[in-house]
């Protein structure tokens, strides 16, 4: 019996053992998410500069969300319950007017945050996000995060910072939308993504989107995006090859935007 006994208690130690090494497990894979919730929050400009304390306070009222492409984030006029930051993937955030034509907002991409506005409304979401690609966010739930507002009000400043920079780009959209044609818009856009804008080296810039996205984005459709292009590309400004477009030169055509301006 005492032979047993002692079998019993080393089976015992041995269920403890892997329960332990269960929750131990369990324990580090826990933490290494949150780390990872915590590192996609620091690269956000929203969170830009807060205290490693206070990230880890923003990170236990996060949530992951995944969304395939084509899937809905939330629509408009649903009940906001919380706001976004981009992980992985692109999200379009647009209103579809009456005549049901589709209006990009904007697209945004990784370490982007969007939707902070509906925190302060009662009428939910005042647009529509939906994934273009397979796409992984940050949803920082609305509840949790108006009350880590009321105990550190200096977020709340920061937050308003963000916004009103986020306010100005709108309305830098809108004056592409109202006062330039096509060509301006789709220079100015290529031109904002080459790293060195008056250099004369060529610079390749990756297109991750689809076509009609980019056109949606610059507030055309996609036959005169592509004509625009080719037109670019006649007078030598960009090459085109699959998916990539290369500034020939990003001197010449910041030079051609600032013609178009007036400048």
């Amino acid at each position: 019996r005492g032979t047993g006994g002692n079998g019993c208690t080393a089976g015992g130690s041995s269920a403890r053992s892997e329960a332990e090494e269960q929750t131990m497990a369990t324990s580090s894979l826990a933490q290494l998410r949150q780390a990872a919730i915590v590192s996609s929050l620091r690269g956000c400009e929203l969170f830009a500069g807060l205290a490693e304390a206070d990230l880890e306070e923003v990170s236990r009222i996060t949530v992951v969300r995944t969304a395939e492409k084509g899937e809905y984030l939330f629509r408009q006029g649903e009940p906001a319950t919380g706001f976004y930051v981009v992980q992985r993937g692109t999200i379009n955030v647009h209103r579809v007017n009456a005549a049901g034509k589709e209006q990009v907002i904007h697209v945004f991409r990784p370490g982007e945050s969007f939707a902070e506005a509906a925190m302060a409304m009662e009428k939910g979401y005042p647009a529509n996000a939906r994934a273009l690609e397979s796409s992984q966010v940050l949803l920082i739930q609305k509840a949790g995060f108006l009350a880590l507002l009321r105990r550190a009000p200096e977020l709340g400043l920061r937050m308003f910072a963000a916004m009103s920079f986020r306010l100005r780009t709108l309305v830098g959209q809108l004056e592409d939308l109202t006062l330039k044609d096509v060509e301006t818009r789709l220079a100015n856009w290529l031109v904002r993504r080459c790293p060195d804008p008056e250099s004369d080296e060529p610079a390749v810039i990756h297109l991750s989107l689809t076509k009609r996205v980019l056109a949606a984005e610059l507030g055309t459709v996609s036959e005169t995006f592509s004509r625009t292009l080719a037109k670019l590309r006649e007078q030598n400004l960009v090459r085109v090859q699959g998916r990539s477009v290369t500034v020939v030169s990003p001197a010449r055509l910041a030079a051609v935007l600032r013609r178009n301006l007036g400048d």
